[in-house]
């Protein structure tokens, strides 16, 4: 049954396939959404109060992990991974990177829709998550 419905799928020759990606790759970094992703994504590296609040929230984390794990957190912790958390998530150019992140996995999500409908398979199923993501 599964094999009918790959009966009518054309295989194109890798050399297409490669200079579709390519093109297709060179197309969304010229969008808005991926410049703006980009733009962001270097401020956000080069911040130094946001690198810092990171790596703050992300040492606490990893110190109370199993903690966390085991939903055993007390009120002093929780608070002082809350502040942490929220410290760092609030800085604005935080706040530009999530938001840019946010509206390129939109773009790219649209994109994945336009491509499954173009190509009559569900490609987002078909690049199902492996067991290495």
């Amino acid at each position: 049954m599964e094999n009918m419905e790959y009966e009518n799928i054309e295989i194109a020759p890798l050399y297409v396939v490669l200079q579709a990606a390519h093109d297709f790759a060179a197309a969304l970094a010229e969008t808005p959404q991926y410049k703006t992703f980009e733009k962001t994504a270097y401020a956000f590296r080069q911040n130094q109060a946001a690198q810092q609040a990171r790596e703050a929230y992300q040492q606490k984390r990893k110190s109370l992990n199993t903690l966390l794990m085991l939903n055993a957190l007390n009120d002093e912790q929780r608070n002082e991974l809350e502040q942490l958390q929220s410290d760092f998530i609030t800085l604005p150019v935080v706040q530009e990177y999530i938001d840019a992140q946010a509206e390129l996995v939109t773009l790219c999500q649209a994109l994945g829709d336009a491509l499954s409908e173009s190509i009559g398979l569900n490609y987002a199923a078909s690049c199902g998550v492996s067991c290495c993501g």
